[in-house]
């Protein structure tokens, strides 16, 4: 594949879309997201456009695809974000219009079910962004962490390199949005412990690909957007994360398994393996509970690369993804993975 183009970036006073291509979360829980919409205004200077199924709970395949179409084909409209995730997007992707798009390139940003977008853009030639969302980074309760808005900054409004950097402290714990006083006060935070690396350290340096690995692992099912000629991601720097469902180390292993067969794993020279969620409102794991589930998911990736990629670098525990602070990822851009430095530059 040639190299994948950077859209052109919003300016401050630019008009945003903003997209449910997932789940209409935003009719039902309005402040986190009426929050965000107000940050992305005062903060940072944009302009909010929703769309008819923004707000709408149960909105069809069609109406997505349609809202999507409007936004990308709107020359006043310089960049896409989604309101949030949701578990369906795959549905939507039959439907959308790839030349459309392709002939009006702007940057997205989304995470979770947003990768079907995410790969989706990537096969087009646009170079997205793995992360921001209006209700969970934009719509975080106190104020958005500070490591996410420089993030989230940089990635919307600048171009070129931006080292990221691991989290002193992080959130995982979360709190119900129908409760109003969810949001008077900064969310409990657990102590970060940095970064670390498995298998060979050493530079590498390559385009992203890959996302949320439940999302992933449906579009291997689907037969969707994945390349038939596994020699497009020689090279490139996977990332995977995984969602607040807390998918068990077993399934993480099976999915990274079948990549194995495939012959894809191997492929990659480096991955960069999300911190792990391990909490949520259905499964409210003890301090305990959740280091164990953590340390299991770790074992499993390493048993996948130790039997299909031995070569592939692998650092653990980066900040992107179901995780807070969240760092912006480009999704088909340009990163380089320095494991002795235990330092990752990405380029916006």
């Amino acid at each position: 594949m040639q190299p994948l183009t950077y859209p052109a970036k919003p300016r401050p006073g630019d008009r945003i879309a903003v997209l449910s291509p997932s789940s209409g979360l935003p009719g039902l829980f309005p402040r986190p997201y009426e929050l965000g919409l107000t940050r992305l205004e005062k903060d940072f200077g944009l302009v909010p456009v929703e769309y008819p199924a923004t707000r709408k709970m149960g909105s069809t395949p069609r109406e997505r695809a349609d809202d999507l179409h409007a936004a990308f084909a709107d020359p006043t409209v310089k960049a896409v974000i989604a309101s949030i995730g949701g578990d369906d997007q795959i549905t939507v992707l039959p439907l959308l219009d790839r030349e459309l798009i392709r002939a009006s390139p702007k940057p997205f940003f989304g995470y979770s079910d947003n990768t079907n977008l995410l790969a989706f853009l990537w096969n087009t030639g646009i170079v997205a962004f793995h992360g921001g969302s209006v209700m969970c980074e934009l719509g975080r309760p106190g104020a958005m962490d500070p490591l996410t808005e420089a993030s989230l900054r940089a990635a919307l409004f600048t171009s070129g390199p931006y080292e990221l950097a691991p989290a002193a402290r992080y959130r995982d714990i979360d709190r119900d949005w129908a409760d109003p006083a969810t949001f008077l006060t900064e969310p409990e935070t657990r102590p970060g412990a940095g970064w670390t690396v498995h298998g060979p350290a050493r530079v590498v340096e390559g385009r992203t690909w890959g996302g949320n690995l439940e999302t992933l692992s449906g579009l291997f099912t689907a037969g969707r957007e994945i390349q038939d000629d596994l020699g497009a991601y020689d090279g490139c720097v996977l990332l995977l994360e995984t969602s607040e469902e807390l998918p068990g180390a077993d399934e993480v292993f099976r999915v990274l398994r079948d990549l194995g067969e495939r012959g894809l794993l191997r492929r990659f020279p480096a991955l960069l393996m999300g911190r792990a969620k391990t909490w949520s409102l259905e499964r409210r794991n003890s301090p305990e509970e959740s280091a164990l589930y953590a340390r299991e998911q770790r074992a499993a990736v390493v048993r996948a690369l130790d039997t299909y990629a031995p070569d592939t670098m692998a650092v653990f525990d980066v900040d992107f993804g179901h995780t807070d602070p969240q760092l912006v990822v480009p999704y088909g851009g340009t990163v380089r993975v320095d494991g002795p430095a235990r330092r990752i530059t990405v380029r916006y």
